[in-house]
């Protein structure tokens, strides 16, 4: 019965659904987290970073050996260690065991998220495949969406444990599935980036470690600053190592071509604005406006939402304005949002807070799956992988490394307690932080963007030499 696509779809979109809502639905279990295991805020974030932070670094290696060891066998195994980590984290005893067992999920969802797009192409053709992505876009998307709504029904109803054993057991029946899914295996494809993947690994892990963990010890600590030291010397590293690499994790002659360089920061930008206020917002509605924590996953719809109810409508909106167009008008959106969420505060209504939400969804709903197309458009066709590889892993990194700055900020404005006094103030701070990158960057992309050139040279300068 191998090779049948309903079973290869159900397989797929059931995994992909899975993997964004251990993310978000995370965060609105955090409080009753930190209540049960009596742990303080640092613990309790490397319960996101820990495997947001994996999840970025581990993407390309597991692209890498998915087409080297097979596609299926790595997404079956990618989907085995996600599964674990869920049910052993809804079993953990401590919050350290937990925050390892969320690493390691970490590890499995990029290996399973990088391996089942391939699947899906090497088992659908024609138009088949153009709705098989489709549908798989908009698993992501729902998952994205009401990832904290579903936590906060499963929160409330059952408790936090089950927040990580609901996707883990959906993934259960998704490894059911694998030996009807086909095999496939890229011939002479490239070897992992060992050594990449282990400094920029390494290096993102030490500074969120930094973010994280300052306030507690305070950012001018030894170990704080060792952390930051060790951050920025890996980075080094890493880029010598890349420099020397037969075949690259990162192929640096994209850093020549401005277009990419652009789009993916503001990819990055985009998801930098709602992620960190999808981990926060839910502890600022329950601590400080009031809310269930189920309430508070519905208010977040709001935010999250038009995820999925805007890809569908981009296409249209690139018959009047351009794609790239698109992509500064989402980065503008996020922007004002989050400059027009200022207006928050203690005895804040839902309404009074619905319309800057829905703007910043705006934002990141009319450029989702949009924008990898552009920024896979502004490179030589023939590093269109290599192009989306690194798009989607600087995406990822600095969404990661912006909610540890949130999270940091507000951990110092709050004493590390996450509510009043002090955590109105420090929401400003990081929204007034949010708008104003958004604000810088929109006007930088509208220069290097929605510039005309006829120059094929300066649009795709990677192609000269290095």
């Amino acid at each position: 019965m191998r090779n049948n696509p309903a079973v290869v779809l159900v397989a797929v979109l059931l995994s992909s659904l899975s993997l964004p809502i251990t993310l978000t639905g995370a965060s609105v279990a955090l409080p009753d987290i930190a209540t049960d295991l009596n742990a303080d805020l640092p613990a309790v974030q490397w319960v996101v970073n820990g495997y947001i932070a994996c999840f970025a670094s581990f993407m390309l290696a597991g692209g890498s050996m998915a087409d080297m060891f097979g596609r299926r066998r790595v997404f079956a195994t990618g989907v085995s260690i996600f599964a674990a980590g869920g049910v052993l984290s809804a079993l953990s005893w401590n919050v350290v065991m937990l925050d390892v067992l969320r690493v390691l999920a970490g590890i499995g969802a990029a290996a399973a998220a990088a391996s089942s797009a391939a699947i899906l192409a090497s088992a659908f053709t024609g138009k088949a495949r153009i709705r098989a992505f489709s549908y798989f876009g908009t698993a992501l998307g729902v998952g994205l969406a009401f990832g904290p709504t579903v936590a906060g029904v499963l929160v409330e109803g059952f408790g936090w444990r089950a927040v990580f054993a609901g996707p883990a057991l959906a993934c259960v029946i998704v490894l059911c599935l694998v030996p009807m899914l086909p095999e496939s295996k890229e011939p002479g494809s490239r070897k992992v980036d060992w050594a990449g993947t282990a400094t920029f690994t390494l290096a993102l892990l030490l500074l969120i470690a930094a973010f994280v963990q300052g306030p507690a010890w305070g950012f001018s600590s030894p170990a704080v600053l060792a952390a930051f030291a060790g951050s920025v010397v890996l980075l080094a590293a890493f880029v010598v190592v890349e420099r020397r690499q037969a075949q690259p994790m990162f192929d640096l002659a994209l850093l020549r071509n401005g277009k990419f360089i652009g789009i993916s920061l503001a990819g990055a930008m985009i998801v930098s604005v709602p992620l960190p206020l999808i981990v926060y917002l839910p502890s600022y509605f329950t601590k400080v406006l009031g809310m269930s924590t189920g309430e508070a996953g519905v208010v977040l719809v709001l935010l999250t939402g038009l995820t999925l109810l805007l890809p569908p409508v981009a296409p249209l909106v690139t018959k009047v304005i351009s794609p790239q167009g698109v992509v500064v008008l989402a980065v503008a959106l996020v922007g004002i949002g989050a400059a027009w969420l200022t207006v928050i505060g203690p005895g804040s209504s839902v309404l009074s807070i619905a319309g800057p939400l829905l703007t910043i969804g705006a934002g990141f709903g009319i450029s989702t799956g949009l924008i990898d197309g552009v920024a896979i458009g502004s490179v030589d066709p023939a590093r269109a992988g290599t192009g989306a590889g690194m798009f989607n892993t600087v995406r990822l990194a600095l969404e990661t490394i912006a909610i540890a700055v949130a999270g940091a900020v507000l951990a110092t404005m709050t004493g590390g307690r996450l509510a009043e006094p002090g955590y109105t103030s420090g929401l400003h701070v990081v929204l007034w932080w949010m708008a104003g990158l958004a604000g810088v960057l929109a006007l930088v992309l509208v220069k290097v963007l929605l510039r005309r050139t006829d120059d094929t040279a300066q649009q795709h300068p990677e192609r000269s030499t290095v």
